[in-house]
């Protein structure tokens, strides 16, 4: 029997409709333009807005278009995988909100939480599904909610993160098409540079917490910076030495886009020109487990069957890894 791989057989994303651009936040904290695009990229960032408006709220709309876009019925969905590192609550997960209101009443769902590589690691494990032959429509969500977790006194921080969500629905097929190999790596002893140090069950939320605006996302920049642009070029080219891959092989590097810089960089180890690199990040900023599929909904129209896609990432845990996935769909 032929090997069982899982492709990719439809994309879908979903940005709010606010835009938080540059001079905005000027207003709220020292900061400018020039600032901002020299040190990230960044132009603006989408933010979900409104009561009782969390991150389900996007994944349910990817989730949603995904289906419509490839015809797909719910009730044929047999799992879902939600990476997000900002659920709707502690439980239940996220996925199972999200599964509920799409109408996939037969499928189970779960959370996964990785913070940037969420997707990726989402990703390689919906694949495990499809290969051992178990379960055959698989729906892969990366969705966060970052504005509600980013301190807009913190000018280092509130610049960087938006909202949004994607969404990949995963099959079966024989011939090499799809999620053909995958590096994931992880490093604990990096929490101290980049992490939410309350409200967790190690510091519980009380009144001090909050008045110490713990509850946040806290990053030491410089520290993570070097971090991601050596472990996220090097795993890139790791997955395309072991599977015989050069820069010209490549169709497209599909990064985490946190900062164009560290895109820059990891394109430059891979031999990868500036053309052939996803670059979303001047519109969305960093979505977190979004940006991939985000990147993968807006390029789609440029993508062949066949294309050589690297799918690379770095986030906080430290949590990085990249996914060789082979293009399965033409144009429409």
């Amino acid at each position: 029997m032929d090997k069982l791989r899982a492709m990719v057989t439809g994309i879908h994303g979903y940005v709010p409709e606010y835009r938080l651009t540059n001079q905005e936040l000027e207003s709220l904290v020292d900061t400018n333009d020039e600032w901002i695009m020299t040190r990230t990229g960044i132009k603006e960032r989408r933010i979900l807005k409104g009561e009782n408006q969390g991150t389900s709220v996007l994944g349910i709309e990817a989730v949603k278009g995904l289906l419509e876009k490839t015809g797909t019925d719910p009730l044929d969905i047999e799992l879902i995988i939600c990476a997000t590192v900002t659920p709707d609550m502690p439980f239940p997960a996220t996925g199972n909100i999200i599964a509920d209101k799409v109408g996939a009443k037969n499928s189970f769902s779960f959370d996964i939480g990785a913070a940037c590589s969420g997707f990726l690691y989402a990703l390689q494990l919906g694949a495990q599904f499809i290969q051992a032959g178990t379960h055959k429509k698989v729906i892969v969500v990366g969705a966060d909610k970052m504005s509600a977790i980013v301190d807009y006194q913190d000018r280092t921080t509130c610049i960087l993160f938006g909202d949004g969500a994607g969404a990949v629905l995963l099959e079966p097929t024989t011939e090499k098409l799809g999620v053909i190999d995958a590096i994931l790596k992880a490093d604990g002893s990096g929490e101290g540079f980049l992490h939410i140090k309350a409200g967790g069950s190690r510091k519980p939320a009380t009144l001090e917490t909050i008045a110490n605006r713990e509850h946040y996302a806290y990053q030491e920049g410089a520290s993570v910076f070097k971090f991601a642009v050596t472990n996220m070029a090097d795993v890139s080219a790791e997955v395309m030495e072991r599977n015989g891959l050069s820069g010209d092989d490549i169709a497209w590097l599909v990064p985490h886009q946190a900062n164009k810089r560290i895109i820059d960089a990891t394109a430059n180890r891979m031999g990868v020109g500036p053309e052939k690199v996803m670059m979303n990040i001047e519109r969305y900023g960093n979505t977190t487990a979004a940006t991939i599929p985000l990147c993968l909904w807006e390029y789609e129209s440029q993508l062949k069957k066949g294309d050589n896609l690297i799918l690379a990432a770095f986030g906080g845990g430290f949590t990085w890894g990249a996914i060789y996935l082979k293009w399965a769909l033409d144009p429409k």
